[in-house]
Parts: structure tokens; sequence; C-alpha cells
């Protein structure tokens, strides 16, 4: 029989990665990075748990790096086999793994010149030449397509909403069905169309169903005005609002919004500069695939007609000098690294300035340390003081909260629930409600525990 083997993802958000074994061949399910605790981030360096070479093929739930961030150090390792996405993220990863590589070799660079890494060379994880290589594993398919992965072994790209290209997988082995969640987007989101109900799948014997937001529900406040109330203030006193944020999905949701309240007068009309290559080709690809968004062209071509789109280092380093008033929207957005902790650097200190946290901050992230009330930052290899105001809002997440899986889940045929992509605390509380309001049988998954099919 079929066996699912849990190699991430499984006591913690981050680091997705599940084996599946068959008579047809070794399947991994999605290929992330660990991020946040440091005791996690060092599970990267660590050999992957089972042989590179011994994986015939690879499928990605979509591209965000806790889900396919350690595949160009799989192919360097040994991995040879075809890596099946959609064809939405394909494009993304064409960006989001080159930059990967970038920021590591950058930091490894910068570690190197200013003394303070405990290693005697610093090295990043992979290179950009790593990146390019797994770029080639790439076998493109459109959304909503079925493919035999390895023989016998049939899995379909299922619509999840969340960002372009986001898929559940629905895998038929051995006369079972599994049934990969993914990250699972909102019905309300105001960027992605809404994920395909369980319900219209037909039965499931096994779900792997993510937890990210398990133990909390949204607040039903308007996300747009959230941000106004949060930028207004420090604008009219001139100071500097920076917005760390993902590059895929939460930046062109924030320009969305701040294009609607501008152009409605809700905030005053300021300099707004992205500060993100990736995000600025991002948003090409968001005008290229219309089905899979809510963004009309009108406003696609608004958001970015007063918006100033930076590339160029020199000036990104040159806004760190112009003051406010402005807005900056910068990557990463749990303060991992990037453009945006040079922005934290230069204008944390004041307190005419404030940081909009507007995602998910993992645990052990400098983004999670400031919404803690932490008001230090270790960057660059010293003590940053955080003086700055700062707001996170509540209204901004793209994953569907517990209720909203619930939803999602409500009136499917499911056999077994497995709870993944969650911190222990969310997992569990998750795992209770699918029991006792759904009436199915569900488990939290454990690091290198397993499922039998």
């Amino acid at each position: 029989m079929a066996t699912l083997t849990f190699w991430g993802a499984a006591g913690t958000v981050t680091g997705s990665r599940f084996v599946l074994d068959a008579d047809g061949g070794r399947v991994l399910i999605d290929c992330g990075l660990f991020q946040g605790y440091k005791v996690l981030r060092e599970r990267n360096r660590l050999a992957f748990p089972v042989a590179p070479e011994s994986i015939d093929a690879v499928i990605l739930t979509h591209a965000h790096l806790d889900h396919s961030g350690y595949l160009p150090a799989l192919v360097r390792d040994g991995f040879r086999g075809p890596v099946h996405v959609t064809e939405g993220t394909a494009e993304l990863l064409g960006l989001l793994l080159p930059d990967s590589a970038h920021l590591q070799e950058e930091e490894a660079r910068f570690a190197a010149a200013k003394g303070y890494s405990r290693h005697a060379r610093p090295a990043p994880l992979y290179t950009a030449a790593d990146a390019e290589r797994a770029l080639t594993r790439l076998v493109a398919h459109p959304l909503g397509s079925e493919l035999e992965v390895v023989p016998g072994t049939l899995t379909r790209f299922v619509p999840a909403g969340h960002i372009l290209g986001a898929a559940q997988l629905s895998i038929a082995v051995d006369g079972r069905t599994l049934h990969v969640s993914g990250d699972i987007g909102r019905t309300d989101d105001a960027l992605m169309r809404s994920p395909t109900p369980l319900a219209e799948l037909g039965p499931i014997d096994h779900l792997l169903v993510e937890g990210t937001y398990g133990n909390r529900a949204h607040p039903d406040t308007d996300p747009a005005r959230e941000l106004a109330e949060a930028v207004s203030p420090i604008v009219e006193r001139g100071g500097v609002v920076v917005i760390p944020a993902f590059a895929v999905g939460r930046a062109q949701a924030i320009l969305l919004h701040l294009y609607r309240l501008t152009r409605d007068g809700r905030i005053p009309a300021v300099p707004v500069f992205l500060n993100s290559p990736m995000a600025v080709d991002a948003s090409i690809l968001y005008r290229n695939r219309p089905d899979e968004h809510r963004i009309d062209g009108t406003e696609l071509a608004g958001m970015y007609r007063d918006v100033r789109l930076v590339r160029d280092v020199d000036d990104s380093k040159l806004l760190n000098l112009r003051g406010g008033p402005m807005i900056i929207v910068a990557a990463s957005g749990m303060l991992t690294g990037g453009r945006v902790l040079h922005h934290l650097a230069a204008y944390g200190d004041d307190p005419r300035n404030a940081i909009i946290l507007a995602g998910y901050q993992a645990g052990g992230t400098r983004g999670a340390a400031l919404q803690r009330g932490e008001r230090t930052l270790r960057m660059f290899g010293r003590e940053h003081p955080i003086r700055a105001q700062v707001i996170t809002l509540s209204s901004m997440s793209a994953h569907a909260d517990a209720d909203g899986l619930l939803d999602w889940m409500r009136g499917a045929s499911i056999g077994q629930a497995h709870v993944v992509h969650a911190e222990p605390d969310a997992a569990d509380i998750l795992r209770g409600r699918i029991r006792r309001e759904l009436g199915i049988t569900a488990s939290v998954a454990e690091q290198a525990g397993g499922i039998t099919l």
C-alpha cells in the first residue's frame, strides 16, 4: 500500500515536504524552506531525509518559498525528475527562486565582509546557478488539469485561491484519494477568486489540511478602512510608512487598497514606492491571468499609474535619504531579509514613522518579534532600536481562517483529516473543531511521522 511521510510543515507552518511512496514510484509533494526560528532554519542545511535521486517526481501546490524554496538544493543534490506545477506557479517560480538565491548570496557576502557570521566562510544555501537549473525541471500544466505523475498515480490541480497558480492537489493512488490543501485562500479576498470547496470533488480518504489560522478568526473588518486608519495619521504628520510585504500576492493587494483609498480621497495623496523588483514583475503576471483574480483591467492599470517602481539598488538607497511623507512597500513580508531591512534601519528609530505588518509573521522572524512588542531588531550584525509605531493589520491575510477552513470542508465526504502547516496550538484547536463540528476523524501531523493510504 502507498504511504505518506511528513518531512516538514508538521508542528510548524513552514517547510512543506511530504513524501508519497507508491508502487509506481516516489513523489515529493512540495519542496519548501523552513523559516522562522533558528532551530527550524537549520533544517534547511541538513541532508534531505530521502536521497534526492530516489525521487521520481515533484508536485508543488504553489510558489511561496515555504512550499517551493528548497527546490534548487534538491536539484543540485541529485534530483533529476520533473517538477509538476501549474502555469501560474511556473511563472512565479521564475521570479521567486532566482530572487531567493540572490538574497542568500548577498547575505553571505555581507556577513563575510562585516564579519558577523560564526562561519569563517559564510555560504548561501544555494546559488543563482542552482536556481536556474531547478527552473529547467519545471513542467507546467493548466490549473484544473489532471496528469499521471508516476505510473498509477493521478493528480489534479484544483483552484485554491491564495495567490496566482495556487492549487489543491487531488491525488488518486492505489484506489484511494489523498487530497492536499496547499494554502487555502479566503472567499472574501480582495484580490483572488475563491477556492474550490471540497464538497465538489467527490469522496476523499485522507485530507491534509493547512491550519495556519486554525486557532483564529479573521475580524469582520474592512481591510481598506483598517489600512486607511493606519496610514493617514502617519503621513499627515510627515512620517514614513514602511510596509513589509510578500512580493507575490500581498504587495499587489496593498497597492490595490492604496489606489482605491487615494482615488476616493480617504487617505492623503503622498508618494508611494514599490521597492521590490520581483513584486513589480509579479504584478505583470496578474495582468496576464485575469481568470484567477478579481481585479479588472481599469483598476489594474490604476494601481501602478502613480506608484513609483524601484528596481535599481542605488534608487533603493536614495529612499533612505528622502524622508516623509511617503509610503514604502518592500519585501520581505516577515522581515527575514531584502531591501525592507535597510528601510527599517533608516526609519525605524524615528517615532514619527510607522511599520505596518500586513500578514502572518512566523515565530522566530523579525516581524514576529516586532508584533510581540520587542523594540530592537538585530540586522546586519548589530542591534537597531525601533521607536517607530508598529501596527498590525488584522484583516489582510490571504489564508482562510478556522471558520473558513471548516466551511471549505463542510459537506465533503472525508475519511480522515491530518492538520499540517500550523503551529502546535493552532493545529490542535483545528483538529478538535474538525472532529466536533464536522464529525471527521482528525489528527495533527508529526515530523517524520506518516500515514498508510
